[in-house]
């Protein structure tokens, strides 16, 4: 539900009230004394981009990589220069860019 911010004309108090859409123009009407004040109304919702993720759905993601080391998500979670996965995907490279490879093909 957006957030509205309004004004008492009689105070000059400014406060924000969370209305459906809807129900704004009812409050207005109801209201007299009070006038919405211009702006761009603010969503608030359970979802942000801002969250960062847990420790235990990072170890979740982790072991998804670790079981599947050779996908691009399984590459990425397991990027560390230190790790062994990170080794063994740099020396898989190294190979796919080997002439003998391209030789074989990837079926053969």
């Amino acid at each position: 539900m957006p957030l509205y911010e309004f004004e008492d004309t009689d105070t000059g108090e400014k406060f924000e009230i969370m209305l459906k859409i809807a129900e704004r123009e009812e409050f207005l009407k109801a209201n007299p004394n009070v006038k919405s004040v211009m702006s761009a109304p603010m969503i608030v919702g359970g979802v942000d981009g801002l969250r960062r993720p847990d420790e235990g759905f990072k170890e979740v993601l982790s072991k998804i990589g670790e079981q599947n080391p050779q996908t691009p998500f399984g590459r990425e979670v397991n990027s560390a220069k230190g790790s062994k996965q990170g080794a063994v995907n740099r020396a898989v490279d190294k190979w796919k860019k080997s002439s003998i490879y391209k030789k074989m093909g990837p079926n053969d």
